[in-house]
């Protein structure tokens, strides 16, 4: 066992976790964050994404004690109280999902490309950057649809 400290979604935490704990369980057991889904256990989903000091990072891929000392932020965090992020509104109005599963990560994914890229992206770009994130209910149209509306909505 080993303590932890990190930041959730702006609020401080501290707990004892199993060393082999990964991120995403310490995510939904430890902290009832389920938003952050378990898709794969092979990192090659993208339906655990979450940011760590500001990155997109496969939560099935970290272990909660090398998050220590860090800000982890959810899906749940990146709405501001009742109101939806711009992303995850672009969702919304552009049918970017179909059975939600794989939403979560690709919304985290899809902050992450425009705070490293800009808002002034292509269909090629968006497609090139989702390689890590699959969807197995759509053709990824309306979800490349909602990445270009709300990555200008935040730009």
């Amino acid at each position: 066992m080993s303590g932890v400290s990190i930041v959730v979604n702006g609020r401080s935490t501290v707990g004892d976790v199993d060393d082999r704990m990964l991120l995403v369980d310490y995510l939904r057991e430890g902290r009832n964050l389920t938003g952050t889904h378990v898709g794969c256990d092979t990192s090659q989903c993208g339906a655990c994404v979450v940011h760590v000091d500001g990155k997109a990072v496969k939560s099935c891929t970290m272990l909660a004690v090398q998050a220590d000392g860090c800000e982890v932020t959810t899906i749940e965090g990146v709405a501001d109280g009742d109101d939806l992020h711009p992303m995850q509104q672009a969702f919304h109005e552009n049918h970017g999902l179909q059975c939600g599963f794989c939403t979560p990560g690709m919304i985290m994914s899809a902050v992450d490309m425009v705070n490293r890229l800009g808002p002034d992206l292509d269909e090629g770009t968006i497609r090139a950057e989702l390689e890590g994130n699959i969807c197995r209910c759509t053709g990824y149209h309306n979800i490349v649809k909602s990445i270009a509306a709300g990555a200008k909505a935040m730009g």
